[in-house]
């Protein structure tokens, strides 16, 4: 495979951040929009990693089965080596998926060894429920509730990155309150890495 042309003049450290929180929490919105601030800018949805698997896809439930949990780690997996990659030819990098819960841990793993931004969103879960009802997809149906991921969210992911509650601050105010103490947010992963849910 040949290597990507060199770059005329070396681009200092491009950034990348991973937005996480429940279906509609506001993080391919608040993402899209991140991407877009920046002079070379790319936006991985991991909803649309998920599309790409158009025969024998199974989801996430409650009670997952081991080809579920497997096809999300390589969702993961494909999001994680697509931003690396951009990041490595130029580019500052922002991922948006539901990336919560003990299997934060094997998310942060695809990550070894990079330093990255980690936001999670956590609007209360009545606003969350105003926003799936105004929106076009449906990300809970019968299966989830917002207060059970609400709660999972809360009582079973590790507390790192910059937790913030968007309840009351539109797509770009969210932007500009993450771009506004971007220190804030890093998370360094080391390659032999543990991380406890707290």
């Amino acid at each position: 495979m040949t290597d990507l042309p060199a770059r005329d003049s070396p681009d200092p450290e491009r950034q990348l951040y991973v937005i996480s929180g429940v279906q509609a929490a506001g993080k391919s919105t608040a993402g899209r929009l991140l991407a877009e601030r920046f002079s070379r800018g790319v936006f991985i949805d991991g909803d649309d990693v998920r599309a790409m698997v158009v025969a024998g896809r199974e989801d996430m439930t409650p009670d997952p089965s081991p080809e579920a949990i497997r096809q999300l780690l390589l969702r993961y997996q494909v999001a994680a080596q697509t931003a690396l990659l951009h990041r490595s030819a130029g580019f500052d990098v922002v991922v948006a998926d539901n990336i919560f819960g003990p299997i934060l841990t094997s998310f942060l793993q695809l990550l070894a060894g990079h330093t990255f931004h980690l936001i999670m969103l956590v609007p209360a879960p009545e606003v969350v429920l105003r926003r799936e009802h105004a929106r076009d997809k449906d990300g809970y149906g019968p299966i989830w509730t917002v207060q059970a991921l609400h709660d999972l969210v809360q009582a079973q992911t590790a507390r790192l990155g910059w937790w913030i509650d968007s309840s009351n601050l539109s797509a770009q105010e969210t932007v500009d309150l993450i771009l506004s103490d971007p220190d804030r947010s890093i998370v360094g992963v080391p390659a032999d890495m543990s991380v406890e849910a707290g």
